[in-house]
């Protein structure tokens, strides 16, 4: 008796997941919060075509020259300022590091895990600072 109710435990603790976690870890990567790398992380020519919202990842389609993009260095940093609007604002920035010399157009799409740029309340809305782009994040 007692090793079924011990395996039905088992069962039932690996049947259960939170969905925050399994969102994370859907996300391409994660993004950064430093003011530093904001201002002075590589900032190579791109050209970003949509970004919307799916849980708690932000995805970006851009472009860049380059062979094949296998050789890009991304990053989604945030700022670390926090506008008081309503709703509040932050500033991000997709930073590329391309050092690819060919002249094809390579379009990619990644996602980021924007969970750490919550803040109080429900909502905030993200500026793409190198873009015209914008999204409201509803948490």
């Amino acid at each position: 008796m007692k090793r079924i109710v011990s395996l039905v435990l088992i069962i039932m603790m690996l049947g259960c997941s939170n969905d925050d976690d399994e969102t994370q870890n859907n996300c391409n990567f994660d993004t950064v919060i430093s003011a530093e790398q904001y201002l002075n992380a590589p900032a190579d020519q791109l050209v970003i075509s949509s970004v919307s919202i799916e849980n708690s990842c932000l995805k970006i389609s851009f472009s860049s020259s380059g062979c094949s993009g296998d050789s890009w260095e991304i990053k989604l940093i945030d700022s670390e300022d926090i506008f008081e609007s309503n709703p509040p604002q932050r500033n991000l920035r997709l930073s590329l590091k391309n050092e690819e010399l060919c002249d094809a157009v390579i379009t990619k799409e990644f996602t980021f895990n924007i969970s750490n740029l919550q803040v109080e309340g429900n909502q905030v809305l993200l500026n793409i600072t190198n873009s015209d782009k914008n999204v409201l994040y509803v948490y």
